[in-house]
């Protein structure tokens, strides 16, 4: 938990220094260029300071959520929040790991996959033995949980 912590503030003060160091360079550079309506430099600076303000804020909004997250209030018995899991797929006779997080730690390479997407959600809430059915673009696959680790047991 820490370490997404860390790197939304690290992308945070990435923002800050553009937003209060470059830019204004910038835009102070595409001023000198004369007749702002027909200045490209000038409207392409202006857009990027938009779209920085909103991703702040936005980054803000998620670090204010984390500092909310109560480890306490996740389960110990069902998929949650840093759980590891082993699905067994009927279809292919095959299992799968995955370890739910938040949308900024996901990584489906590694098998990281966030808590509010397609799989995630129908993971969350699960223990071990249950059927689960995940409905993606692809299609419904079912899968049965084998193996749960929750939060609580991956910290000892």
């Amino acid at each position: 938990m820490m370490d997404i912590r860390k790197k939304l503030q690290d992308a945070l003060n990435d923002i800050e220094r553009e937003l209060r160091v470059e830019l204004p360079k910038e835009i102070l550079r595409a001023r000198e260029h004369g007749d702002l309506s027909e200045n490209a430099e000038y409207k392409a600076a202006k857009e990027r300071q938009s779209y920085l303000e909103g991703r702040k804020a936005q980054l803000q909004q998620r670090m204010a959520a984390l500092s909310l997250v109560n480890l306490d209030k996740i389960p110990a018995d069902r998929a949650a929040y840093g759980s590891k899991v082993v699905l067994y797929e009927y279809e292919t006779d095959k299992e799968v790991e995955y370890r739910l997080v938040s949308a900024e730690e996901a990584d489906v390479a590694k098998g990281d996959i966030s808590i509010t997407s397609p799989i995630g959600r129908s993971i969350v809430g699960k223990t071990e033995g249950d059927d689960i059915e995940i409905v993606t673009p692809s299609g419904t696959k079912d899968y049965e949980l084998r193996s749960l680790k929750t939060i609580h047991d991956l910290e000892d």
